[in-house]
């Protein structure tokens, strides 16, 4: 693995390089890339995941939705739909990456999990080579890509959250959920694979609830892990929410006013303006890089 892992560093490198000098000229931003992920499955994750994109094209950003849970096709199913491609379809040549987007409610766009699970840290050299290609390529038509994770600590979950810019971690107030959450953020910190941890509270009977839940769940992070994580939001228990995943539509736009799409719309005017203020210089490539610093690990 080690003589892989060294011919990989090289050839990213080298593209990475390429691609700096090909765009230093360039006064474009990359998208910014948003990991959703939860510490056990049933909390809503890619459902919040759907609506956030909803609402982040709504506000004019050209959004992107990955679905991560390679294997499988959460996204579709949520929405009742059948994507032609999948995100395995990346690694196809032939295939332009704007022909491997889905169509999703408002503008919002896919790439499906599809079936056939793919493990990033097992990719060939050219397939790692046309994966950094797609990127590169996206890069260039988004502005927000949401990348949806599995549930839980696999290998593949944790080297999507350490390649992203931030992760939001979806828990509702069950105990089960809680416990699941510190397990990923306690494996988030132990590597310091991801500075921005942010939390969003679902399914919650009221917002005191909520903020109780949250306060357990950052005063052990702070305590046992010496790591900062924040409440980007909380989305109250909602029925229409469960009559919407029946219906396979999403509740932001069957139910536009009810509570939960409220909390929704909070969270994405909170991520709006972070975009719109945040300073920080995101580098072209950050994105590939952090990625290839998973095979530096290797």
């Amino acid at each position: 693995m080690t003589d892989q892992a060294g011919k990989l560093r090289a050839l990213v490198e080298r593209k990475i390089q390429s691609d700096n000098e090909n765009t230093s000229n360039s006064t474009n931003n990359r998208p910014r890339y948003i990991c959703v992920t939860s510490g056990k499955g049933g909390v809503g994750k890619t459902n919040f995941s759907i609506n956030l994109g909803i609402a982040m094209s709504r506000r004019g950003m050209r959004t992107l939705i990955i679905d991560a849970d390679l294997g499988l096709a959460n996204v579709d199913v949520v929405l009742g739909s059948v994507t032609k491609y999948t995100f395995m379809n990346l690694l196809d040549a032939d295939l332009a990456v704007k022909d491997i987007l889905g169509e999703g409610p408002e503008g919002l766009k896919i790439i499906s999990g599809g079936s056939g699970l793919l493990n990033v840290l097992e990719l060939s050299e050219e397939n790692l080579n046309r994966i950094i290609v797609r990127f590169k390529e996206l890069n260039n038509l988004f502005d927000i890509i949401i990348i949806d994770t599995g549930a839980g600590l696999t290998k593949n979950i944790l080297t999507f959250i350490s390649a992203s810019d931030e992760t939001i971690l979806v828990t509702t107030p069950e105990p089960t959920s809680l416990t699941d959450a510190y397990a990923m953020i306690k494996a988030i910190s132990k590597d310091s694979i991801s500075k921005k941890v942010s939390v969003v509270v679902n399914r919650a009977e009221n917002y005191d609830e909520a903020s109780q839940n949250f306060n357990k769940l950052l005063n052990a992070s702070i305590k046992f892990l010496n790591f900062q994580i924040t409440l980007l939001g909380v989305i109250i228990d909602d029925q229409k929410v469960k009559k919407s995943v029946q219906e396979q539509k999403p509740f932001l736009i069957l139910y536009p006013k009810a509570v939960a799409s409220q909390g929704v719309e909070l969270i994405a005017r909170k991520l709006a303006i972070q975009n719109s203020e945040d300073q920080i210089q995101k580098e072209e490539n950050s994105f590939l890089e952090r990625f290839l610093s998973i095979f530096n690990r290797r």
